[in-house]
Protein backbone atom coordinates (compact mmCIF):
# COMPACT_ATOMS: atom_id res chain seq x y z
CA UNK A 1 0.00 0.00 0.00
CA UNK A 2 1.15 3.48 -0.90
CA UNK A 3 2.32 5.48 1.91
CA UNK A 4 -0.10 8.68 2.33
CA UNK A 5 0.61 11.60 4.17
CA UNK A 6 -2.42 13.79 5.40
CA UNK A 7 -1.35 17.66 6.32
CA UNK A 8 -3.96 19.75 7.98
CA UNK A 9 -2.78 23.40 7.69
CA UNK A 10 -4.53 26.50 9.95
CA UNK A 11 -4.33 29.98 9.67
CA UNK A 12 -6.73 32.79 9.12
CA UNK A 13 -8.99 34.15 6.06
CA UNK A 14 -6.21 36.21 3.82
CA UNK A 15 -3.66 34.65 4.55
CA UNK A 16 -2.81 32.77 1.99
CA UNK A 17 -3.45 29.03 3.70
CA UNK A 18 -5.21 27.31 0.76
CA UNK A 19 -2.35 28.67 -1.89
CA UNK A 20 0.54 27.47 0.71
CA UNK A 21 -1.63 23.98 0.60
CA UNK A 22 -1.93 24.30 -3.30
CA UNK A 23 1.45 24.68 -3.52
CA UNK A 24 2.87 21.86 -1.77
CA UNK A 25 0.56 19.58 -3.64
CA UNK A 26 2.23 21.22 -6.53
CA UNK A 27 6.22 20.58 -5.58
CA UNK A 28 4.59 16.82 -4.53
CA UNK A 29 3.36 16.05 -8.10
CA UNK A 30 6.41 17.92 -9.40
CA UNK A 31 8.56 14.82 -7.69
CA UNK A 32 5.74 12.63 -8.99
CA UNK A 33 3.92 11.66 -6.39
CA UNK A 34 -0.12 11.83 -6.28
CA UNK A 35 -2.02 14.84 -4.45
CA UNK A 36 -5.51 16.13 -2.96
CA UNK A 37 -5.37 19.88 -1.72
CA UNK A 38 -8.84 21.74 -0.94
CA UNK A 39 -9.94 24.28 1.50
CA UNK A 40 -12.21 24.22 4.40
CA UNK A 41 -13.67 27.24 4.78
CA UNK A 42 -15.74 28.58 7.98
CA UNK A 43 -17.57 31.53 8.60
CA UNK A 44 -16.09 32.84 4.62
CA UNK A 45 -15.00 36.66 6.18
CA UNK A 46 -11.45 37.97 6.46
CA UNK A 47 -9.31 37.24 9.59
CA UNK A 48 -11.72 34.06 9.95
CA UNK A 49 -10.16 31.01 11.54
CA UNK A 50 -10.00 28.64 8.52
CA UNK A 51 -8.19 25.46 7.62
CA UNK A 52 -6.81 23.69 4.58
CA UNK A 53 -6.29 20.16 3.81
CA UNK A 54 -3.02 18.66 1.82
CA UNK A 55 -3.25 14.69 0.80
CA UNK A 56 0.35 13.18 -0.39
CA UNK A 57 1.00 9.42 -1.56
CA UNK A 58 2.92 7.66 -3.57
CA UNK A 59 -0.12 5.85 -4.96
CA UNK A 60 -3.07 7.05 -6.01
CA UNK A 61 -5.41 8.62 -3.22
CA UNK A 62 -8.77 6.78 -2.66
CA UNK A 63 -10.31 9.13 -0.12
CA UNK A 64 -12.03 12.39 -0.37
CA UNK A 65 -13.30 14.09 2.72
CA UNK A 66 -11.52 16.09 5.28
CA UNK A 67 -8.52 15.36 6.94
CA UNK A 68 -9.47 13.89 10.75
CA UNK A 69 -6.46 12.62 12.13
CA UNK A 70 -3.72 14.06 9.99
CA UNK A 71 0.01 13.10 10.40
CA UNK A 72 1.36 17.19 10.16
CA UNK A 73 -0.26 20.15 11.23
CA UNK A 74 0.57 23.53 9.98
CA UNK A 75 -0.03 26.49 12.08
CA UNK A 76 0.44 29.60 9.82
CA UNK A 77 -0.76 31.99 12.72
CA UNK A 78 0.32 31.26 16.25
CA UNK A 79 -2.81 33.21 17.48
CA UNK A 80 -5.15 30.76 17.11
CA UNK A 81 -3.24 28.27 20.17
CA UNK A 82 -6.15 28.33 22.38
CA UNK A 83 -8.52 29.43 20.05
CA UNK A 84 -8.90 26.52 17.90
CA UNK A 85 -7.85 22.98 19.04
CA UNK A 86 -5.05 22.61 16.41
CA UNK A 87 -3.87 19.11 17.50
CA UNK A 88 -7.26 17.57 17.31
CA UNK A 89 -7.00 14.36 15.60
CA UNK A 90 -3.14 14.88 15.23
CA UNK A 91 -1.66 11.43 15.29
CA UNK A 92 0.70 9.95 18.26
CA UNK A 93 3.30 10.37 15.99
CA UNK A 94 2.70 13.20 13.95
CA UNK A 95 4.60 16.33 13.18
CA UNK A 96 3.42 20.23 14.49
CA UNK A 97 4.83 23.14 12.33
CA UNK A 98 4.63 26.06 13.90
CA UNK A 99 5.05 30.22 12.98
CA UNK A 100 6.60 31.06 15.99
CA UNK A 101 9.21 32.72 18.03
CA UNK A 102 8.74 30.08 20.68
CA UNK A 103 11.15 27.31 21.10
CA UNK A 104 9.81 23.70 20.28
CA UNK A 105 10.05 23.08 23.76
CA UNK A 106 7.67 26.07 24.75
CA UNK A 107 5.18 25.75 21.80
CA UNK A 108 4.86 22.15 23.15
CA UNK A 109 3.67 22.99 26.15
CA UNK A 110 1.30 25.63 24.45
CA UNK A 111 0.08 22.59 22.50
CA UNK A 112 -0.40 20.75 25.17
CA UNK A 113 1.09 18.08 23.13
CA UNK A 114 2.66 15.04 24.58
CA UNK A 115 4.32 13.00 21.89
CA UNK A 116 5.25 13.42 18.06
CA UNK A 117 7.69 16.01 16.58
CA UNK A 118 7.09 20.09 16.85
CA UNK A 119 8.98 21.94 14.85
CA UNK A 120 9.48 26.25 15.25
CA UNK A 121 9.93 28.56 12.77
CA UNK A 122 9.63 32.44 13.19
CA UNK A 123 8.09 33.19 9.46
CA UNK A 124 6.52 36.41 10.66
CA UNK A 125 9.60 37.56 11.23
CA UNK A 126 11.17 36.22 8.51
CA UNK A 127 8.32 37.50 6.09
CA UNK A 128 8.49 41.36 7.42
CA UNK A 129 12.09 41.26 6.93
CA UNK A 130 12.29 39.48 3.42
CA UNK A 131 8.52 40.82 1.72
CA UNK A 132 7.90 44.12 3.92
CA UNK A 133 4.29 42.15 5.02
CA UNK A 134 3.22 39.67 7.40
CA UNK A 135 2.48 36.84 4.95
CA UNK A 136 3.96 33.91 6.46
CA UNK A 137 2.20 31.66 4.53
CA UNK A 138 4.32 30.62 1.20
CA UNK A 139 7.45 30.34 3.20
CA UNK A 140 5.91 27.88 5.46
CA UNK A 141 6.89 25.38 3.01
CA UNK A 142 10.07 25.22 3.41
CA UNK A 143 9.62 24.27 6.95
CA UNK A 144 7.51 21.50 5.63
CA UNK A 145 9.75 20.38 3.38
CA UNK A 146 12.34 20.52 5.81
CA UNK A 147 10.57 18.54 8.45
CA UNK A 148 9.06 16.21 6.93
CA UNK A 149 10.96 15.25 3.70
CA UNK A 150 8.16 14.87 2.00
CA UNK A 151 10.03 17.02 -1.36
CA UNK A 152 13.32 18.88 -2.34
CA UNK A 153 13.84 22.57 -1.34
CA UNK A 154 14.24 22.71 -5.32
CA UNK A 155 10.64 21.55 -5.98
CA UNK A 156 9.20 24.01 -3.92
CA UNK A 157 10.78 26.75 -4.89
CA UNK A 158 10.35 25.51 -8.09
CA UNK A 159 6.35 25.77 -7.67
CA UNK A 160 6.54 29.19 -5.88
CA UNK A 161 8.21 30.37 -8.59
CA UNK A 162 5.89 28.81 -11.48
CA UNK A 163 2.49 30.24 -9.11
CA UNK A 164 4.07 33.62 -8.02
CA UNK A 165 5.67 34.65 -11.54
CA UNK A 166 2.51 34.64 -13.26
CA UNK A 167 0.97 37.34 -10.67
CA UNK A 168 4.02 39.32 -8.94
CA UNK A 169 6.69 41.58 -10.29
CA UNK A 170 10.11 39.42 -10.23
CA UNK A 171 11.51 41.07 -7.37
CA UNK A 172 8.31 40.08 -5.18
CA UNK A 173 8.62 36.66 -6.38
CA UNK A 174 12.20 36.81 -5.54
CA UNK A 175 12.05 37.97 -2.06
CA UNK A 176 9.46 34.91 -1.70
CA UNK A 177 12.35 32.48 -2.80
CA UNK A 178 14.78 33.99 -0.17
CA UNK A 179 12.32 33.57 2.08
CA UNK A 180 11.55 29.96 1.69
CA UNK A 181 14.92 29.52 1.84
CA UNK A 182 15.44 31.19 4.75
CA UNK A 183 12.35 29.03 6.36
CA UNK A 184 13.95 25.63 5.14
CA UNK A 185 17.44 26.89 6.66
CA UNK A 186 16.02 28.29 10.05
CA UNK A 187 12.66 25.78 11.39
CA UNK A 188 14.31 23.92 14.37
CA UNK A 189 12.60 20.81 16.01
Amino acid sequence: MAKLTEIRWHGRAGQGVVTAGELLAEAAMEEGKYFQAFPDYGPERMGAPIKSYTRISDGPIEVHHQILNPDVIVVVNPNLIGVVDLTEGLKEDGIAIINTPDSPAEARKKLRMKGGTVATLDATRIALDTLGRDIPSTLMLGAVAKVTGLMSLDSVLYCTKERLGGKLRADVVEANLTAVKRAYQEVGW
